[in-house]
């Protein structure tokens, strides 16, 4: 599986366009915004997009996820139902983050703890990770032991749980029971910042020692 990451929005969320090597079919993971930006490459890339999946329903992982769904004619999966009151508030969190008007939207299916996606050929398992929304999803790549983490873990911290219904006991609880025991030579991409793999932060990240 190959992936490209394009930051959007003024929060720089790591939009990622994940494809299938073999089909040509590709997903867009989390857009946040800047739609035109990563249709652009889509196309560049030639690649035929099949679905959009979100790792949680914050307005710069998701404020972009109605407009490319209608204008691309794409299903939505995930995040997790419990982020539902997130997408039904899209136009406050608009308001509250001086973001461009945008929509709320019902994803086509909401996952859940061991379900899988999948893009083209290649299958993502999901592992339900909540403590930064209740509802967020984080996806796997077994093969090529990639992750992406949206804002559940990031290179040197964690996400914050200072938000609605966030909860830092869980996140942590999270982390530690699901993401690092996948091994320390997992890479997992994040809602931000740069890259990092699971065991330099299991040995050197404060947050979860």
């Amino acid at each position: 599986m190959k992936f490209k990451t394009i930051p959007v929005t003024p929060f720089q969320q790591n939009c990622t366009v994940i494809w299938c090597e073999k089909s040509g079919k590709a997903a867009v993971v989390d857009p946040g915004g800047e739609i035109d930006r990563i249709l652009a490459f889509v196309a560049d890339k030639g690649l035929c997009l099949e679905k959009i999946l979100l790792t949680h329903a914050h307005i710069d992982h998701a404020g972009g996820t109605a407009e490319l769904m209608q204008r691309e004619s794409l299903p939505v999966e995930g995040p997790h139902i419990d982020d539902k009151f997130w997408i039904d508030g899209m136009a406050e969190q608009c308001r509250m983050f001086n973001f461009p008007k945008c929509e709320s939207f019902t994803p086509d299916r909401w996952l859940n703890d061991a379900d899988t996606v999948t893009v083209g050929e290649e299958t993502l398992e999901v592992l339900h990770c909540p403590g930064h929304t209740p509802g967020h999803v984080v996806f796997y790549h077994r093969q090529d032991q990639l992750l992406l983490v949206g804002d559940v873990l990031f290179r040197g911290s964690i996400g914050r749980t200072d938000f609605p219904r966030g909860n830092h006991a869980d996140l942590i609880k999270a982390i530690q029971q699901k993401l690092l025991p996948l091994g320390d030579e997992v890479t997992f991409i994040p809602g931000h910042g740069p890259n990092s793999q699971l065991g330099v932060e299991r040995r050197s990240n404060p947050f979860i020692q």
